[in-house]
């Protein structure tokens, strides 16, 4: 009887605990997930409706998509999202080359002075980004790279915090596989493509992911290096409908745009949170 209690007394405990910790979950996504619901709510009412408002309204009766079209021709919005595709996938396409290239090289390969190189590379990350961006800066403008795709991309086609985490994924892969590779004559090119590769594809996939948020969310270089409407990407976009003096006096079109903007990366993370989940845990393990 007394050991039937004290099972009942251990339920118990256990119910209202998970109550509990499910509450406060609740209330938090109720919290983080509030204001994507607010611009959406604010991005389909009527100008004339959110005028109109003295208290704010949860919902609308009369949902409208009049705003999209505003936010797309206030701007040359479609041409925005464009420049910022180009930009997202060459910028991912090349950061992902040397990144894979410079983790396998750290990782695996044996040259003079590899530690002290790999040491000095991970002290770069101490480096205020203010100061690269000064740097950075410069170079191209005396480059004459200013207001070109070439002058957008450059500085971003490389990251030691990504060439770091996928050096320690690489390391984790045995050395025997590359040995037992090496005897049978694999290039390391082909060990790297075939093996490591394939092995660590959730973080890769995780640092794909991630370097596309990072550049469609860029906004202070493409602020720097381009003047001319023709390079502007969404985040200039949205600057500019702002500037304009539009995005100021119409509320629920400037939220139709930034809603726009948004629900490539919200699709893109809604589909890939596993992989990025696994990736990361990945990237956490030892050994």
């Amino acid at each position: 009887m007394s050991y039937q209690k004290t099972e009942q007394a251990s339920r118990r405990r256990s119910i209202v605990s998970k109550t509990v910790i499910y509450l406060l979950l609740a209330v938090w996504a109720i919290i983080v997930l509030f204001p994507f619901y607010w611009m959406l709510l604010t991005s389909v009412k009527s100008y004339s409706a959110y005028n109109a408002e003295w208290i704010p309204q949860f919902f609308t009766l009369s949902p409208t998509l009049e705003n999209y079209i505003e936010a797309f021709t206030a701007v040359p919005l479609a041409d925005y999202f464009v420049n910022t595709l180009i930009f997202t996938v060459v910028t991912t396409a090349l950061m992902l080359v040397v990144t894979i290239l410079a983790a396998f090289a750290f990782a695996r390969l044996d040259f003079k002075g590899k530690n002290l190189v790999f040491t000095l590379f991970l002290a770069l990350m101490m480096i205020p980004t203010e100061l690269v961006v000064i740097t950075n800066y410069v170079t191209v403008t005396e480059l004459d790279l200013r207001n070109t795709f070439t002058g957008l991309i450059l500085p971003s086609v490389t990251s030691v915090f990504y060439i770091y985490l996928l050096k320690e994924n690489f390391a984790q892969i045995p050395d025997e596989l590359y040995y037992a590779a090496k005897v049978d004559g694999t290039t390391d090119m082909r060990y790297l493509l075939k093996v490591m590769v394939p092995i660590c594809r959730p973080t890769i996939i995780t640092v794909t992911i991630l370097k596309v948020i990072e550049c469609w969310n860029s906004y202070v270089w493409p602020r720097l290096v381009t003047d001319n409407s023709a390079y502007f990407l969404v985040s200039n976009g949205i600057q500019e409908i702002r500037e304009s003096g539009f995005g100021r006096e119409n509320i629920p079109a400037m939220m139709a745009a930034v809603v726009a903007i948004s629900v490539p990366l919200i699709v893109l993370f809604l589909c890939f949170r596993k992989k990025i989940m696994a990736g990361v845990a990945r990237g956490g393990m030892k050994g």
